[in-house]
């Protein structure tokens, strides 16, 4: 299927691994210049860019000014902006409960799952809106209504995201600009199977051995398996397409038939 995507233009946030740098991968396959931004980089998403129209920025996102930069360098360097994709997302899994969280616990939470989101979608939306039809798609969790006291502040973070990005297909999609997220389970990333992942930080309080925790989270889905990067990757690169041309203000759930209400 041709997507329609070939010389337009996407940000792509939290892109040096996981979701992230799958998406890079699916944009830039479909002939997009994909500007990629991360706080550090990695080896695979220079090798992208040494084979496609990758331009990786090394950025701190969670920054006041990290968002505005990233976006003035994507219209810096190919002269404005189609797509954005918000990706920065991290989590920190709670074992002690609510009552062990400070403020700035909750703070890092927002600032990294939701206000990064809020930052680079300010920047980015006058040029989205010369550029239209333009998209915006937004990479939330089935913990935006799935709340999990084990990721409290991720979960309410995450639900804020999704709010705000419904609030927004409301105001700019008679304007030519299109707003949907995609939730997804469980994926085949570090947050959840890295060193200092989901799995293994519960494995750590007691909870087993990370693998046990791995598989008690797949058993969750229907089809028994967490989700690969790739496999959201291209649901986004869908979403940001004009064949999905109208289709705003939607979350598009991938998670294996975890979720089992309608």
């Amino acid at each position: 299927m041709d997507l329609d995507l070939v010389g337009k233009t996407a940000v792509v946030t939290g892109a040096s691994k996981g979701i992230g740098l799958a998406v890079v991968r699916s944009l830039a396959a479909e002939g997009m210049n994909v500007v990629a931004g991360a706080r550090g980089g990695s080896a695979e998403l220079s090798e992208l860019a040494g084979r496609a129209a990758v331009h990786p920025v090394q950025v701190d996102l969670t920054t006041p000014d990290g968002p505005a930069r990233i976006v003035d360098e994507a219209v810096r360097e190919f002269g404005g902006l189609d797509v954005l994709v918000n990706n920065v997302g991290a989590v920190r899994p709670r074992v002690d409960g609510f009552l062990a969280l400070t403020d700035d616990d909750w703070d890092w939470a927002l600032r990294t799952n939701f206000l990064t989101a809020v930052r680079t979608t300010r920047a980015a939306l006058p040029h989205l809106l010369e550029r239209t039809p333009s998209t915006i798609v937004t990479v939330s969790s089935v913990n935006a209504f799935l709340p999990d006291p084990r990721v409290i502040d991720y979960s309410a973070a995450k639900g804020a995201l999704s709010n705000f990005c419904k609030s927004l297909s409301k105001e700019f999609g008679h304007r030519g600009v299109r707003v949907n997220t995609v939730s997804p389970g469980p994926v085949e990333t570090a947050l959840w199977l890295g060193d200092d992942g989901v799995a293994a930080t519960v494995a750590r309080a007691g909870h087993g051995d990370a693998a046990a925790v791995m598989k008690e989270a797949a058993s969750a889905a229907v089809t028994g398996r967490f989700t690969r990067p790739e496999e959201v990757a291209d649901l986004v690169a869908l979403l940001a397409s004009g064949r999905a041309g109208n289709v705003t203000g939607a979350d598009v759930v991938i998670d294996g038939g975890m979720v089992t209400t309608l």
